[in-house]
């Protein structure tokens, strides 16, 4: 396994749209081990693709406090939801900012597992806030992109400030 590097906003790459799985192989196995490996060490509760520089629609979550829930889903997709939350997010492309945003409160999602099986999931809670956190990423979009163009300009100019970019 390899620690892969994380984009950090406001690199363009985080807004381009990733592309469907066609065929879960060798390559996709050790990109999720990879992701997973880059998330539990960053450390993080959730990682996409894109966040990685790679355009393709896989995303790995693990919302357990002992890190051993590791969710792997291939070409996710929310089929239903219900409800609304508010909750603080972060984001391991956005380090230390978090900003309240408004999510469904439960989802059903169809996706892969690691081994190309399809499968259904019911989410609530922090699961289902994660789950549509890094589903937007494969879309092209940062949490950030919620909040107010006010909040924006000043998150993108404190991001480039920490990371010397003009």
């Amino acid at each position: 396994m390899a620690l892969l590097d994380i984009l950090i906003y406001p690199d363009q790459r985080l807004h381009a749209k990733a592309k469907p799985v066609d065929q879960v192989d060798s390559r996709i196995q050790q990109l999720i081990d990879n992701m997973s490996e880059t998330m539990y060490s960053a450390p993080g509760i959730g990682l996409a693709a894109p966040q990685v520089n790679v355009l393709e629609r896989i995303i790995v979550v693990d919302i357990s406090e002992s890190k051993d829930s590791l969710l792997a889903m291939v070409n996710p997709e929310i089929i239903d939801s219900e409800g609304q939350a508010e909750t603080e997010e972060g984001c391991l492309s956005v380090p230390g900012i978090y900003a309240p945003v408004n999510r469904y409160e439960k989802i059903q999602v169809r996706a892969q597992d690691k081994k190309g099986e399809s499968f259904e999931l019911e989410a609530e809670g922090l699961l289902s806030i994660c789950i549509q956190h890094e589903i937007d990423h494969l879309d092209g979009k940062v949490f950030v992109d919620y909040l107010s163009r006010l909040k924006q300009e000043r998150i993108r100019k404190k991001m480039k400030k920490t990371l010397r970019i003009t």
